[in-house]
């Protein structure tokens, strides 16, 4: 059937309205799907073990309620410490049970690893150090108990401990209850036996950047035998499990073996970009053990990332289901004979394969496919623009459309962009979209749409296929030019183009002309761009909105929000383009009176709405510091963001709780900002105040007495002839954790790593050590100033944090918590009633100083 070229722009909407709605609605049906959660162990009707989200639930729930905020070197983390090695050893007794009853060829060992050591860990441009003491891992693994059994393992990681503020229940106790619960299916499935070993590490010190994974990867005696790696990590609380790093086409093929497969190569190549702030323990293992492997997170509702609403009630059921049966599939598969666990020997090379999840199936194919796909798809195209244009006369209009659909791109960009300067600048309404990850795509959707027809009404009547061949050839060109610079997701262009060279192909068969475009040649076109772009779309949506707000106020998080849309809207609706000069002027000229209508109701309601609400909150950091070299305290305000109203709080909370008489300015956050230096280098993103505090008469510091917490130079010794200066820094901290320590100095030589920095420069050095330890040291020759006498000293900054200082992890104890979480208990519920809920503060009592040594 021909539709008729006559019908005007609503009529043709309403006829591909079932495109147009019906397959993104398709798209989020199948992004949002999640199995049934199970409750029984056993499958009631194979008698069989099964993956049982209870299960897994119960384990997240204990750590994160029953045990709480596990912050690397509390008593808190000593627990769960405690408490995962006994459950280690009640797996293996199972284990050992099964075999004695069954005579199986099974195998299990535990391991509870304790070490110190210390990593460079490099982030934000910053060039940071860490050096740990005493910290722990539990290490399981199961082996079929033959050497050529264990010669080859997949390693599967979780971390134990949780991050500051939050009681990780999803980040990451979700993952360490789908490792237990993986573990408990498999030694319990009868005949299942591994050909290749799995070690199971639940490491505990991700949080404090990565020193548990360094501490396996570096020093456990079965860390030769790992080939492939298997990491488990959340950054939310909702929907599918997301493979985002995926570095081998071998273990990309071992993850089509998942029955929910989700993930896209498009993922993979924002997250090794470093546009997302943000890294996993896979980097160690990358780095120490040279391996390959699968990096796997939640990422849904991201703005409980790190947040004290990180529990289990928020966590949405049937995700832990997923999570685990895709790990499972994972480990049945890996540990078998078709295992490509024995020829990944070579180590980690960056992976050559592009794959992606369509309608829950998983694609993958090699990067040599697809630059012989791409070379053709360009030939077919230019091959076809080319005969399309002589046969009509129109060669001079490929230039044209080509120059049409640029102005197009730069007009969805530049429209919205300055929809955004005039919500943020002139309106104060910045961030007005952060509470929902689709937000954003209603307020900048409409002047997306807007700049285009601007762009087309200027630009001037062009023929439909004029625009489709411009825009085939820019799709195919991109294709191929992206893939040839070795970035898997060009296949956004293609699985974009291919539709349109098909449809523009059989178009004619249903027009019966070639200069007239039928709707049905725009509804092939739109399937496939709206499939996929949605899904593209929803997932980038919910990580990047919350995160991007909370990126630091200087980041101009409304044009990055702005453009991402823009650019993702394009790629979603491509066929707008030659839509709009399906129409005279005056229908485009209607067009643009409507989307800046709508334009400017979208503006006025968002204009209206509030940032943030009780589950999508403002992230406040709050710091008690204690400065022991000069008896002050002071209370340090700042926040991630740049919505409105946070100097107007600052100021409220200044008059409640502050003695001085002056409101606070901004304090300039840079490397000498030392009372942040427990969150370096995260710290840049945040916008300080220092507001003072009133200290009591009949305080008597007890970080003072007997130098409680102090930096020393001991073994100093100084040789004047060359030029140098070779001391050990030594730390005590009794009662603090999270000791960081900051001079100046031209290092030549420390016990921290071969490769200092060859030039006077700014280092940072952090420790975490486990609950108790509370000495800490780091060799190190410098290199003396020119005309340095014996009296040179170095100044060396330290800070801390009071192990029992934290509000709301320690609120049990708050009384040994002195004057800072009695101020904790009482700001927390101000701001509370002050904000409705809307605020999620994370309050640290610091102890720091300054020294000459």
């Amino acid at each position: 059937m021909t539709v008729s070229w006559k019908w005007g722009p609503l009529r043709s909407l309403l006829a591909l309205s079932p495109i147009l709605i019906g397959v993104p609605l398709l798209s989020l049906r199948q992004h949002y799907t999640l199995p049934q959660p199970l409750v029984d162990l056993v499958d009631p009707t194979t008698q069989l073990p099964q993956i049982s989200e209870a299960n897994i639930l119960g384990v997240a729930k204990y750590l994160s309620e029953d045990i709480g905020f596990r912050t690397v070197g509390t008593f808190e983390h000593a627990l769960a410490d405690t408490w995962m090695a006994q459950r280690a050893e009640e797996m293996q007794k199972e284990c050992q049970r099964i075999i004695s009853h069954t005579g199986r060829k099974l195998q299990c060992e535990v391991w509870h690893q304790r070490g110190s050591g210390s990593h460079r860990f490099d982030m934000m441009g910053k060039r940071l150090y860490k050096t740990y003491v005493d910290l722990t891992n539990v290490v399981i693994r199961i082996s079929d108990g033959t050497p050529a059994g264990k010669e080859h393992a997949l390693l599967v990681n979780s971390h134990v401990d949780s991050t500051l503020p939050s009681p990780g229940a999803a980040d990451d106790g979700l993952a360490v209850g789908v490792m237990l619960d993986c573990m408990r299916v498999l030694i319990n499935t009868p005949d299942w036996s591994p050909r290749h070993a799995i070690v199971l590490l639940f490491n505990h010190a991700e949080e404090s950047l990565q020193d548990g994974s360094q501490l396996f990867s570096s020093q456990h005696p079965v860390a030769s035998t790992v080939r492939a790696v298997i990491n488990l990590e959340a950054a939310g609380t909702t929907g599918r499990e997301l493979l985002f790093q995926a570095t081998s086409e071998q273990m990309i093929e071992a993850y089509s073996h998942v029955p929910r497969p989700f993930g896209t190569v498009f993922a993979s190549d924002i997250f090794s970009s470093g546009i997302l702030l943000s890294d996993t323990d896979f980097r160690q293992f990358e780095y120490y053990l040279n391996v390959t492997g699968l990096d796997m997170a939640v990422v849904g509702n991201s703005y409980l990332y790190h947040m004290r609403k990180d529990l289990v009630e928020n966590i949405q059921p049937g995700l832990a289901q997923h999570m685990g049966e895709n790990t499972l599939a994972l480990l049945r598969f890996l540990s078998s004979e078709e295992s490509p666990l024995p020829n990944l020997t070579s180590g980690y090379t960056p992976p050559t394969t592009v794959y992606l999840t369509l309608a829950g199936r998983f694609f993958m194919y090699s990067f040599a496919t697809a630059k012989m796909m791409y070379w053709a798809f360009f030939l077919a195209s230019v091959l076809f623009v080319r005969l399309s244009a002589t046969k009509n006369g129109e060669k001079a209009s490929v230039a044209i459309g080509v120059m049409a659909v640029t102005v197009a791109f730069l007009g969805t960009i530049i429209v919205p962009n300055m929809v955004a300067f005039i919500m943020n600048k002139l309106l104060n309404k910045g961030m007005s979209w952060f509470s929902s990850p689709f937000a954003p795509v209603v307020l900048y959707g409409p002047p997306s749409i807007l700049g285009v027809l601007l762009s087309q009404y200027l630009i001037g009547p062009i023929s439909e296929q004029a625009i489709f061949n411009a825009m085939l050839l820019l799709q195919s060109t991109l294709a191929l030019a992206i893939q040839m610079a070795g970035i898997g997701s060009a296949s956004v262009f293609f699985l974009s183009g291919l539709p349109m060279l098909v449809a523009l192909l059989i178009n004619p068969l249903i027009t019966g002309s070639t200069k007239t475009i039928s709707l049905v040649a725009y509804a092939l076109v739109q399937v496939e761009p709206l499939l996929v772009g949605t899904l593209i779309l929803a997932t980038v949506a919910e990580v990047f909105v919350p995160l991007t707000g909370r990126i630091g106020a200087q980041a101009p998080a409304d044009h990055i929000v702005a453009s991402i849309v823009s650019i993702l809207g394009s790629q979603i609706i491509p066929a707008l383009l030659p839509f709009i000069h399906r129409f005279e002027r005056r229908k485009i000229w209607n067009g643009i009176v409507l989307s800046s209508i709508a334009t400017a109701i979208v503006m006025a309601v968002f204009s209206m709405r509030r940032p943030f609400d009780e589950m999508h909150q403002k992230r406040l950091f709050v710091i008690h510091a204690e400065n022991i070299t000069t008896g002050e305290h002071h209370l340090h305000i700042a926040g991630a963001d740049g919505a409105p109203g946070y100097e107007l709080l600052v100021e409220d909370v200044t008059k409640e709780f502050s003695t001085a008489d002056v409101l606070p300015k901004p304090i300039v956050m840079n490397d000498y900002n030392s009372d942040w230096d427990t969150l370096y280098p995260f710290s840049a993103f945040l916008t300080p105040y220092k507001v003072p505090l009133a200290v009591e008469r009949s305080y008597k510091s007890p970080w003072v007495a007997d130098q409680q917490f102090s930096v020393s130079a001991i073994n100093d010794i100084r040789d004047t002839d060359a030029g140098t200066r070779s001391l050990t820094l030594e730390v005590k901290h009794p009662g603090l954790i999270w000791s960081v320590i900051a001079f100046d100095a031209h290092v030549l030589k420390w016990t921290l790593d071969n490769d200092p920095p060859d030039e006077h420069g700014r280092h940072f050095i952090k420790e975490a050590s486990f609950y108790g330890i509370d000495t800490w040291s780091v060799d190190l020759v410098i290199k003396s100033p020119p005309n340095a006498t014996d009296d040179e000293t170095l100044l060396v900054n330290f800070i801390g944090l009071a192990e029992k200082g934290m509000w709301p992890g320690k609120k049990a104890v708050k009384a040994e918590g002195g004057p800072a979480m009695k101020l904790f208990e009482e700001l927390d519920q101000w701001l509370d009633e002050k904000s409705g809920g809307t605020i999620d503060a994370l309050f640290m009592s610091c102890v720091g100083g300054v020294t000459r040594l």
